[in-house]
């Protein structure tokens, strides 16, 4: 990896950890539908020269229907119920539950028709990760709520589904006028509700930390990220997801004094390599050089009937070849 490649991992690593800590602090004075509100309007509009400059919103909104339901299912619905949830549960726990999302994201993936292949290490890497999410949950349940809880895991599926909306309908158009027609139509549907819950006012450190999320967690973090998998590729770029939880243990408990318990200590090393063997991917199996050997020996000696049959054999057109090859499989 390039020294500019190390540069913007590691700022992503820091960028996308501090996000948890700066909704503990906002959501103190600001209601969770304002909070999204301010987010997202500001994000969204230091987007918009970019997105101008980068061919518009016209194609973007021509698929207004998956533009929205990832909208919903990436956005406007996790960032309210993550903001909720922190009202009532520390930063640095809310963090370590969001880590379970490529272990959702397996089975998500299963659900809509991957035909990946899931070996041992990947159900071992589930089950690990399961059970590093009960040790997390069940060695500080006295100190939940199961609406919290409830709020997280939704946030969880949500992060889970949307790739899969994005990879089947958005993948080929911009990157950031799609993350920018997000942000802002999220923005107009929060609206009515923030004007009239709008903070009277707001010390330092809730407006410091609106501020921050909507310019640095928000604008700044996609293009940054977009930036990064141009640099080392998305596959290596989502090592960050492995990352940022860990960060965001590391602020909560320096800044906000929260504790360390048991379960963090116990539940997220298993969430963490869970996750790491859940989402590698996995390699066909190699042909062995012997077989691969008589298999090459028997084509040349196919009978002369076999080979002339084939060869009169109706070949599929470019056009049909073409269609099959783009037609999503184990899709209706």
């Amino acid at each position: 990896m390039s020294r500019r490649g190390w540069l913007l991992f590691a700022a992503m690593c820091l960028i996308w950890g501090i996000p948890y800590l700066l909704i503990r602090v906002a959501v103190r004075d600001v209601t969770p539908g304002t909070l999204v509100f301010l987010r997202t309007g500001i994000g969204g509009l230091v987007l918009l020269p970019l997105a101008f400059s980068r061919g518009g919103f016209g194609p973007v909104l021509r698929r207004w229907r998956p533009l929205l339901a990832f909208t919903l299912i990436e956005i406007a619905g996790p960032w309210l119920l993550l903001s909720d949830a922190e009202r009532r549960m520390t930063s640095s726990l809310s963090g370590l539950l969001v880590a379970a999302v490529p272990l959702v994201g397996v089975l998500v993936a299963r659900i809509a028709g991957s035909s990946e292949r899931v070996g041992p290490a990947r159900w071992l890497g589930l089950g690990l990760g399961v059970v590093g999410v009960a040790m997390l949950v069940g060695l500080d349940l006295g100190h939940l709520q199961l609406g919290s809880l409830l709020e997280v895991a939704f946030v969880v599926v949500g992060y889970a589904v949307a790739p899969v909306i994005m990879a089947n309908y958005l993948a080929d158009l911009p990157s950031i006028p799609t993350v920018s027609a997000s942000l802002l139509l999220t923005a107009l549907g929060y609206l009515p509700y923030a004007v009239f819950n709008m903070p009277s006012g707001l010390n330092a450190k809730e407006l410091s930390s609106v501020v921050v999320l909507g310019l640095v967690c928000t604008a700044l973090a996609f293009v940054l990220f977009f930036a990064l998998i141009a640099q080392i590729g998305p596959a290596r770029a989502t090592v960050i997801t492995y990352v940022n939880p860990a960060v965001a243990v590391l602020l909560g408990v320096l800044m906000l004094g929260e504790s360390f318990t048991l379960g963090m200590a116990v539940g997220f090393p298993l969430i963490l390599v869970g996750s790491v063997l859940a989402a590698r991917h996995e390699r066909p199996a190699e042909v062995p050089a012997e077989l691969a050997d008589a298999i090459d020996q028997s084509m040349r000696t196919v009978p002369d009937e076999v080979s002339n049959s084939a060869a009169s054999s109706p070949v599929p057109s470019s056009s049909e070849s073409d269609q099959s090859s783009t037609m999503p499989s184990s899709r209706c």
